[in-house]
């Protein structure tokens, strides 16, 4: 027995540094998820609706890991990113108009996240006119100057600070009952606001830049495919610590602000209304998590519209290439990053209208893309073996017909109203 053991070891030490080496795409585009827009959509949903919309997070789960999961084994599969995919089998024309939509929503999302740097380090008392300049220069270095791998390492480092918003949590003390109920117990509101937040909180958990990030990482690190099963595993992960933070971040807002009647507009609004009701350590935590978060996804979401728009017009990306080498693509993740921060020096704008829009136009955009992949990855020709089995394309075309029956209640209430 001790021989066997002693046999059996090694086996279990080489998995584990297969997973190590494979890790990444995965775990890091699931916790960019967790970014300024999205923590002020789950901080809005906590403080407005309390814990009414727990039970949304669970489907979520299971969708959110299996979509990332289609687009890793695309990737893994086929060695090309997503929109190259698309251009091949829909057309110039189709992946024109596709990346311009991109383009679009991605750059509302990027403007947020500058927001949440500005809003996180104003907590802290640092102007943002100190803070976004300092801030787009080390994201546009770490990424233009770095290589994959020692990226890759500085956003795995980063995803280790969302403990944060579980800290949180656990010290606002919520009623553990009401949140175990709430999550097991759907609860749909025919009501504008309420459908309108499951929209955001779909739209920024389930995102359209993740399956293209995530496929691009997945061809950008090599991973072959008798590595495949250490790359689900990764997205796993992901998909399980992403929703549970998100999960907390509901759960803090819902125990303090929505119990007391506090409302709030932002996650900003949020960190400063939990220091009198749950203390100092509280609101710093909630705000360190803003700022991390913000940061992070700042270098994420021009990083993903740059690899799409290039990958989609036949664009030289990547961050292993030099500058020479892939122009296009540095100059889209420059643009990106200096519009976002500059647009944030001008308070006059509406920052939580762009903010709880772009989610909006997220899940608006989602079907499409989930529709493009759906069509790719049950491709016989391009899949083979590894295509879809008849489960996971249920719950993907669910997600499809869910995300549409929103938008048209949306619609109606919105009619119905006027």
């Amino acid at each position: 027995m001790n021989d066997q053991d002693a046999l059996r070891k090694p086996s279990h030490w080489k998995n584990l540094l297969i997973f190590l080496s494979v890790m990444g795409p995965g775990i890091i585009t699931a916790n960019v998820d967790n970014d300024a827009g999205g923590i002020t959509t789950y901080s809005v949903a906590g403080a407005h609706f309390g814990y009414s919309t727990l039970w949304i997070f669970v489907p979520m789960i299971l969708a959110l890991i299996i979509i990332q999961e289609m687009c890793s084994r695309m990737g893994v599969v086929t060695g090309k990113g997503l929109a190259d995919l698309i251009r091949e089998k829909f057309g110039v024309k189709i992946t024109f108009w596709a990346m311009a939509a991109f383009l679009l929503s991605n750059f509302m999302n990027t403007i947020s996240e500058f927001s949440g740097i500005a809003a996180s380090c104003e907590i802290f008392g640092i102007s943002r006119y100190v803070s976004l300049p300092i801030a787009a220069v080390i994201i546009w270095w770490i990424v233009v100057k770095g290589t994959y791998k020692s990226v890759e390492k500085i956003f795995l480092f980063a995803c280790l600070f969302y403990v944060a918003y579980v800290a949180t949590g656990f010290l606002v003390h919520p009623s553990w009952k009401m949140v175990a109920k709430e999550t097991v117990s759907p609860k749909f509101i025919f009501d504008k606001a309420y459908i309108l937040m499951l929209m955001g909180i779909i739209g920024t958990t389930i995102a359209p830049w993740m399956h293209f990030y995530q496929q691009s990482s997945v061809v950008e690190k090599g991973i072959n495919i008798k590595d495949y099963k250490y790359a689900r595993l990764d997205v796993i992960i992901g998909g399980i610590v992403v929703s549970v933070v998100a999960m907390f971040i509901v759960i803090s807002c819902a125990a303090t602000l929505f119990k007391n009647g506090v409302r709030i507009e932002t996650a900003k609004d949020a960190a400063l209304a939990l220091k009198p009701l749950a203390g100092k350590y509280c609101s710093t935590l909630f705000a360190f998590g803003l700022l991390n978060a913000s940061v992070f996804s700042a270098m994420i979401l021009p990083l993903a519209t740059a690899y799409s728009v290039c990958e989609g017009l036949g664009w030289e990306t990547g961050v292993d290439k030099r500058l020479k080498e892939a122009p296009q693509f540095y100059f889209l993740f420059t643009a990106l990053i200096v519009l976002g921060a500059g647009v944030i020096m001008f308070p006059q704008i509406n920052l939580i209208a762009v903010m709880l829009l772009s989610q909006a136009a997220n899940a608006v955009f989602l079907p499409f893309v989930l529709i493009f992949m759906l069509l790719l990855i049950n491709d016989k020709r391009l899949m083979g073996q590894y295509r879809n089995s008849k489960f996971f394309n249920i719950i993907a075309w669910s997600t499809v017909v869910i995300v549409i029956a929103l938008t048209l209640a949306l619609a109606v209430t919105t009619f119905m109203t006027k």
